[in-house]
């Protein structure tokens, strides 16, 4: 996630064609004005954690619905993204020691795209489950679909490397990195000068010097992070801290989870961040882990117009929309979660 996009998402020029009406690309102004294009609001939506574990696996057989019906709360944004918290491999050796290791067939990106997905990140504590040869399969199998994925490489210049698109004029980019590693995996998962692996916001220098690379270079700035503590309601020491160095950065937007449950979102220094978008399609759905939804952010260049919150609950490992009085408690709940966040509802 440095001010390209990863050899595993380098195929930025063929990556989906953004939704939406003259949503992406940039008109070219007349030759005898050299006017500049101007920018028009874009919008972007954003899913929780992704893995097709248990009773998502079988979801693959037919990928192009894998994600049932909130395929089209994706679809309706310029662009969309998720995280992915599997290896894409059908093989390799667990991670030794660990309760929880997530795999997935490649036929998973297909259901990203088919969804509407247009980028997501595999910079969390389960995108190196099966080790270096899943990280070999994950990186084959990202090369072969063409489908953009950020935190993630061969070294640690693919793995912090942006993805970019230019929407409606404004040129984004949108980095990966996770603060969440088990302990005895933070050497062997990170990506470094010479060994594929992991964007660690752990290197809190690394991180910061790609948002500051991408600044230079990009209207609107993303960073999408695996950060919080497992279903703990506020955000944790490590979230409050990097926040402000990321925007003092350059950051325009921050977007993360990994807590498994819903946390505040809101503008900090006028800008957005959301400290936990929950579970997604994932096939654990209680009271509070299987709350989930879609943020979605109107942007012009670096100011987040508007957020809205479409929530949703989890029914058979997938998001299914709310309505009614549901909806109506849903979106109450989502608003106070900010509270013990110190954000606001307004820049």
């Amino acid at each position: 996630m440095f001010a390209a996009v990863p050899a595993c998402s380098a195929a930025e020029s063929s990556a989906p064609a953004a939704k939406g009406t003259g949503s992406t690309g940039s008109a070219s102004a007349p030759a005898t004005t050299q006017a500049k294009p101007q920018r028009k609001p874009f919008t972007i939506s954003f899913g929780g954690d992704v893995h097709f574990e248990g009773q998502l696996r079988n979801r693959l057989a037919a990928p192009r619905t894998a994600f049932g019906p909130i395929s089209s709360v994706l679809r309706r944004s310029d662009l969309a993204m998720v995280n992915l918290e599997t290896a894409i491999t059908q093989g390799g050796t667990p991670a030794p020691g660990k309760q929880f290791t997530f795999r997935a067939p490649p036929t998973a990106l297909t259901a990203l795209k088919a969804a509407g997905i247009d980028v997501a990140s595999m910079a969390n504590n389960h995108g190196m489950d099966y080790m270096e040869s899943g990280l070999r399969d994950s990186l084959a199998a990202i090369r072969r679909s063409r489908f953009p994925i950020v935190g993630i490489g061969k070294n640690a210049a693919e793995a912090y490397k942006p993805f970019r698109k230019t929407v409606n004029n404004n040129r984004v980019a949108i980095i990966g990195a996770t603060q969440v590693l088990d302990a005895e995996f933070i050497q062997s998962w990170t990506a470094t000068d010479s060994k594929g692996g992991l964007a660690s916001a752990k290197n809190q220098q690394r991180l910061i010097q790609a948002v500051r690379q991408a600044r230079k270079t990009s209207d609107t700035v993303i960073v999408h992070l695996h950060w919080g503590t497992e279903l703990q309601k506020c955000p944790n020491a490590a979230q409050l801290d990097l926040a402000p160095k990321l925007i003092a950065a350059g950051a325009d937007v921050i977007v993360g989870g990994h807590a498994h449950i819903l946390l505040g979102s809101g503008y900090l220094k006028g800008r957005y961040v959301n400290y936990g978008m929950g579970n997604f399609v994932f096939y654990n759905s209680g009271p509070e882990t299987g709350s989930t939804g879609v943020l979605t952010l109107t942007i012009n260049g670096r100011k987040v117009l508007k957020d809205q919150w479409t929530p949703a609950r989890i029914n058979g490992g997938i998001p299914v929309p709310v309505t009614g009085t549901a909806r109506q408690q849903a979106l109450a709940s989502w608003k106070a979660l900010r509270g013990c966040a110190g954000l606001r509802a307004k820049p």
